[in-house]
């Protein structure tokens, strides 16, 4: 009897309906991957304009042109303002409003609180907050001049704010319980200083004065082997002292006020991701504006959640779960790579909206396990099926499956390429592989005419070591042995195949450079193909001849994107 009873109990839990399994952050080998509804999930995103979620007939106008141009999450600001008009009254039409057009358009959401600070002022915050300027005081630059950013020294201002970031958590754990629709949340928007590398008000002076937090020592010491080269630098410039103020352990120089300001800012931000935590406990980040341009701190935001700054903002902020690159400037593949650390997987919330956008997504996807990519304002986008970003999210959202299967098994490289940067050799153990950009063929008469080049970008993914999928745009890829073919001086080829030109002194140049290969790597088959929603792939045509350069190499053009499965063979 008391088993019967026993399993009807079990059936009617099973059977009851649960609340949505919140998302969640989960390793995979050396990746780092987004858990949503229960499946890893690759954010092809965009960030809404700064004003573009401020109404609710924007948001009812955007949403739907964003499920039309591919997107799966959309990453929308709250603003403080709007949220507290008047100090305690809260609301919260515009969070309903988000979640109400996400779910109606098939869009996930991530939640940007543009709380204290958005881009180092504290424009968002509201204006009974910001009249009050002896409660809620600003920071101070060196003259004393007073700024347009509060001071994260006083406890007026993250009471203020963190009230207000708890009461709309309280409501968004409330208004998504039932569903899955907000995935991450990022707390505050490239917070920072700026003219000055710290703050200079009283109670900042006061701490500056003050021992370094044991807190913060302890995590250095404990940390040692595995501190960003910046951090273990800075530190050992005074001998790795253990204690001590400020300026007696790290010196006394911009650099050691970013340090100042970094510690603050973090242990802030801590003060309310705990309070996420507890309420609706989703991924958090923070993001960054870039240190770029040879800007010292100040010019830049100063002590803004930047890869240099990593080991303080771990110590200070470890309930937040990564610090995000916002990039802008040039020098896309430089700037992910300083933020694709052991420590920190890469999540791109913004990026400049341009033509490029599609192939970047490729790369970061396969050169770095990223969580995703957002271009930003990207409803001044197209929505037109033969966009560039629309057809590279079309094509990123087919190959999904492969790209989540291979995350963190060192399978997968990045290509990306610019009329600068235009080649790239990968070492494998038995082969190289050169790829390079479209326009290194000089068929096409942009590659010659003048022309800037667009980038070309692809994904390449090893299925095994004689099989891989290469998939983009504006790419063409070679395969050989070790010590063969890239390695000898070739004639430039006319698109047919035969030599653009003769030269008597050329005739017997692979003799003369001297055969030293055992063997060769052969291209068996390129097949262009879909894949399926289980990983298999669906064979569309055959591409050989003159598509293959007879068998010499496999491309992309640029403008098309496509996804090709390659078969290798070995021939003495």
């Amino acid at each position: 009897m008391i088993n019967k009873v026993f399993y009807i109990l079990l059936l009617l839990i099973l059977t009851l309906p649960l609340s949505a399994q919140k998302s969640t952050l989960k390793k995979q080998g050396t990746a780092t991957q987004l858990i949503v509804d229960n499946q890893p999930f690759l954010i092809l995103g965009g960030e809404l304009g700064n004003s573009s979620a401020s109404c609710n007939a924007d948001i009812e106008q955007i949403f739907p042109k964003l499920e039309r141009m591919g997107l799966n999450t959309v990453l929308v600001p709250i603003y403080w303002d709007l949220t507290e008009p008047s100090e305690g009254n809260f609301d919260f039409t515009l969070t309903q409003k988000i979640l109400d057009q996400a779910r109606d358009n098939n869009l996930k959401v991530i939640f940007l609180w543009f709380g204290a600070w958005k881009n180092s002022m504290s424009c968002y915050a509201p204006l009974w907050f910001k009249e009050d300027y002896k409660k809620y005081p600003r920071a101070y630059t060196k003259d004393g001049k007073p700024l347009e950013i509060a001071s994260a020294f006083s406890n007026n201002v993250l009471q203020a704010d963190k009230k207000a970031f708890t009461q709309w958590m309280n409501y968004v754990a409330q208004a998504d319980k039932d569903n899955e629709t907000v995935i991450m949340v990022q707390i505050e928007n490239e917070i920072g200083m700026l003219e000055d590398a710290r703050d200079y008000s009283k109670e900042a002076n006061k701490a500056f004065q003050s021992q370094v937090s044991q807190q913060l020592m302890d995590y250095l010491q404990k940390n040692k082997k595995n501190l960003h080269p910046a951090m273990l630098a800075k530190w050992g410039e005074k001998g790795f002292k253990t204690k001590g103020s400020w300026t007696e352990i790290f010196g006394n120089d911009l650099y050691t006020d970013e340090l100042f300001m970094a510690w603050q800012y973090a242990c802030y931000v801590e003060q309310l991701a705990q309070e996420a935590r507890n309420i609706y406990d989703v991924p958090l980040f923070v993001n960054a504006a870039m240190n770029s341009r040879n800007r010292k701190p100040g010019e830049y935001p100063s002590a803004g959640p930047l890869a240099h700054l990593i080991d303080v903002w771990q110590c200070g902020a470890p309930a937040i779960d990564f610090l995000a690159p916002d990039i802008y400037d040039t020098g896309f593949a430089d700037w992910t790579a300083q933020y694709k650390l052991p420590n920190n997987p890469l999540f791109i919330p913004e990026t400049r909206l341009c033509d490029n956008n599609g192939v970047r997504a490729f790369y970061v996807f396969g050169e770095h396990d990223a969580l995703g990519i957002s271009p930003f304002s990207i409803e001044d986008g197209s929505d037109d099926s033969q966009n560039s970003l629309v057809r590279g999210y079309a094509k990123l959202n087919e190959l999904m499956p492969l790209i989540i299967s291979n995350q963190g098994k060192g399978t997968m490289n990045g290509l990306l390429f610019d009329q600068e940067n235009k080649e790239r050799i990968i070492s494998k153990d038995n082969m190289q592989i050169q790829a390079r950009h479209y326009f290194t063929l000089p068929w096409d008469a942009r590659a010659t005419d003048g022309s800037i080049w667009p980038e070309g970008g692809a994904i390449l993914i090893e299925l095994n070591p004689m099989e891989y999928i290469l998939a983009g745009n504006g790419v063409v890829v070679e395969f050989a042995g070790k010590d063969e073919a890239m390695l000898l001086q070739r004639k430039q080829l006319g698109e047919d195949g035969f030599a653009e030109s003769g030269s008597l002194n050329d005739e017997n140049q692979s003799v003369q450079n001297g055969w030293k290969g055992s063997s060769r790597i052969g291209i068996g088959s390129v097949d262009e193909v879909n894949v399926e929603k289980d990983g298999s792939l669906n064979y569309v045509r055959r591409l050989n001849g003159d598509q293959t350069h007879q068998g010499r190499h496999v491309r992309i053009p640029v403008g098309e994107y496509q996804t090709l499965h390659i078969k290798l063979y070995e021939y003495k």
